[in-house]
């Protein structure tokens, strides 16, 4: 406990002298020296004197104004609270700052920041993080071990649901001195949660209003990262301006970063009003999501005449999931044979020629074209014994790595695939009464929850197509602030869900599909998933020690997944489409596992002219 450290790791292995003819003690291990980086598996790629970071450009000159924008609107500046889904964005990063920095080219691994060395036994139970003493808050005041458990002890009490179920595995937490922070992790058995521990934010103890911390508020913080905000405009505006005194500048894991002498974070409340101040030159920058948009709206003049230019780009990154989210919690989707029935009646073929110019690819795993996806590729044996203590978890075609989502003839009347559906809904007893789909006399019946036209759009198709069968699905459009306060609190019957996937998918798995989540309010599980082999696998690909080990538990957790029927599997892009005005730049080299690309606020790119 705090004021009480543990026994030294050193010290622990010490034992008496063995009594006359007793068997000598076995070699003690040497205590674990402070390295400058950690890795999921296996050891940093980056040396301890590396420069910067490959996809960093530490030559670029600082300079200018960003012009970004973003469509929604934003009431708080608190990033790390249950009202976080409403905070603005770009406060992470340019505004606070964690222990360690993450490499966007490895699937995880961390480097020096706050914390300039870390250092843990092979078993992961214990880890030891060495400040910086030359860190500092914008405000001058220097950072010490005493922020660190300030920090820890509030996100664990107030903090979001992933960081309070994460900080609460910890045995316990001290100081020894000013700039080391000890966690005895003993008997967790999670090899991420050093990890996760060092990208803790590090707030001021003395600058932290921790009464009113669980409140959406528009206080302007003290953080420890290059940018402070210079200006908040509800829903309008976030400025942030460089701190001309960063501490970290120099450091290698910052280095090419943070070019930017402002950035001016603009909100818009739909797309089409975004995009129109993007063309008319308003904006320096904008991420591509729609098909139709990167089709055939990209004519204007700034673009034919050289000011803006379009890259499509690709990277190593599993693509995740998004799709319509059955909330199970409700008794309708409680059955698997109707959510995989209704999930049949998704024309993707009709939808993707008529609404997004065929330019998406079906999904078809939670880890879409990477080594990590289960799709066509039979469980392997290691697998298989994962799976073993829950032989109903995985299906049989999903096992053999057959299954794909439903395939359409793309006429947007499927009447085989039609039929296929309603023969499943007829062997659980459903049946259609006056062209009701009924079961004990009640009608499948319930509302899609969608937050802007394009979700309203494809809900309205797809609830078209559901109409076919007898199924009254209700698409209703909301603001974003109720969306997020119904999704916070499980207020919905579907609504569409995305689950971004990355290299090195881990604890966070437990908030969006472990059994812990399925009620915590604010979770990210909106399925209401609670299964004991989703929880399993989620522990065995947290406990891999190796890289093979890793992939086969991830693999044998998306067949469970799949199988659950959660989700009806939309769509994604294999390349991430952008446009940018030619007065601002990014490194040739791009990061390997980055999703997306680049954060909202360009950290890597720098102003040219």
């Amino acid at each position: 406990m705090r004021g009480r450290r543990a026994l030294s790791f050193a010290l622990s292995l010490l034992i008496a002298a063995p009594a006359s003819g007793a068997a000598p003690p076995p070699p003690a291990a040497e205590a674990p020296c402070p390295t400058h980086g950690i890795a999921m598996h296996g050891a940093p790629a980056l040396p301890s004197d590396f420069h910067h970071f490959p996809y960093a450009e530490p030559g670029a000159k600082p300079g200018g104004k960003l012009r970004v924008g973003l469509a929604g609107t934003f009431d708080s500046l608190n990033p790390f609270n249950l009202k976080s889904g409403t905070a603005a964005q770009g406060l992470v990063g340019n505004v606070f700052q964690g222990l360690m920095a993450r490499s966007q080219d490895e699937p995880f691994t961390l480097y020096g920041l706050i914390a300039r060395s870390i250092d843990v036994d092979p078993a992961r139970s214990q880890v030891t993080f060495h400040l910086d003493p030359r860190a500092r808050f914008s405000d001058g005041k220097p950072i010490t071990a005493e922020d660190v458990l300030f920090s820890f002890d509030l996100l664990k009490t107030k903090g979001r649901p992933q960081q309070r179920i994460a900080y609460g595995l910890v045995k316990s937490i001290d100081a020894p001195d000013a700039h080391t922070v000890h966690y005895d992790l003993s008997g967790v058995g999670d090899r991420e949660l050093p990890l996760i521990l060092a990208i803790m934010p590090v707030l001021p103890k003395h600058a932290t209003d921790v009464e009113r911390f669980s409140e959406a508020t528009l206080a302007k913080p003290v953080g420890s990262g290059p940018y402070v905000i210079a200006d908040a405009q509800v829903g309008a505006r976030l400025l942030l301006r460089r701190n001309k005194d960063y501490w970290g500048a120099d450091l290698p894991s910052q280095r090419g970063f943070y070019n930017f002498d402002e950035i001016d974070i603009q909100y818009f409340r739909d797309g089409n009003s975004l995009f129109e101040a993007f063309k008319a030159g308003l904006l320096d920058y904008r991420d591509e999501t729609s098909t139709t948009r990167w089709a055939s709206g990209y004519d204007f003049p700034a673009l034919t005449d050289g000011r803006v230019v379009k890259e499509t780009l690709k990277n190593e990154n599993p693509k995740g999931m998004e799709g319509f989210v059955f909330n199970t919690r409700r008794p309708l989707f409680k059955d698997i044979r109707l959510r995989e029935a209704l999930g049949m009646m998704f024309d993707f073929e009709w939808v993707n020629t008529n609404l997004y110019a065929g330019l998406y690819t079906r999904t078809k795993s939670f880890f879409d074209e990477s080594e990590l996806s289960s799709s066509g590729r039979p469980a392997s044996p290691g697998e298989r014994a994962l799976l073993a203590p829950f032989p109903d978890a995985v299906r049989e075609d999903i096992l053999q790595g057959r299954w794909r989502p439903p395939v359409n003839d793309g006429s947007g009347r499927d009447r085989e695939m039609a039929k296929r559906a309603l023969d499943l809904l007829e062997s659980a007893g459903y049946r259609i009464e006056s062209g009701v789909l009924r079961k004990d006399d009640e009608p499948v019946a319930f509302e899609i929850m969608v937050k802007d036209r394009n979700q309203e759009r494809l809900a309205l198709n797809y609830a078209g197509s559901l109409q076919r069968i007898g199924v009254d699905a209700r698409v209703r459009l909301v603001d974003e602030v109720q969306y997020q306060r119904r999704r916070q609190k499980f207020d919905f019957d579907m609504m569409l869900g995305q689950w971004v996937a990355s290299a090195s998918p881990g604890n966070e798995q437990r908030m969006r599909w472990g059994s812990s989540s399925a009620n915590q309010e604010a979770s990210f599980n909106l399925a209401g998933a609670a299964s004991p082999a989703i929880d399993a696998l989620i522990a065995a690909l947290l406990a891999a020690t190796s890289h093979e080990d890793f992939v086969t538990a991830v693999r044998a957790y998306d067949r469970v997944l799949l199988s659950g029927f959660y989700v009806v599997p939309l769509f994604h892009a294999s390349d991430q489409w952008l446009a940018h005005s030619t007065d601002i730049a990014r490194p040739a080299r791009l990061p390997r596992y980055a999703s997306p690309m680049f954060g909202p606020t360009l950290e890597s790119w720098w102003r040219q002219r």
